[in-house]
């Protein structure tokens, strides 16, 4: 009865480790292109985002709003974003 008990429980342990890995980071704004950088905007809780425009450097300007207020946003390639 021992082993059968122990083996459901390395079992409850090993899923559990693996569920915890499955999350990944969001792919960069630039691999996806306007859909990254929405993707990115709404992983960052910005709502309304229009006006997105590609640059000549790769970043996404465009607006957005957060906390009710719009803001004019620029996505990085790398997928920061700076909000004014």
């Amino acid at each position: 009865m021992r082993p059968r008990l122990l083996l459901a429980a390395v079992g409850v342990v090993v899923s559990g480790a693996a569920m915890g890995q499955s999350k990944s980071a969001p792919a960069p704004a630039s691999s996806n292109g306007a859909m990254g950088a929405l993707t990115r905007l709404d992983t960052l809780h910005y709502s309304s985002a229009h006006g997105l425009r590609r640059g000549p450097d790769g970043q996404w300007i465009g607006k957005a709003t957060r906390g009710g207020i719009e803001k004019s946003v620029t996505v990085t390639p790398q997928g920061a974003v700076v909000a004014r």
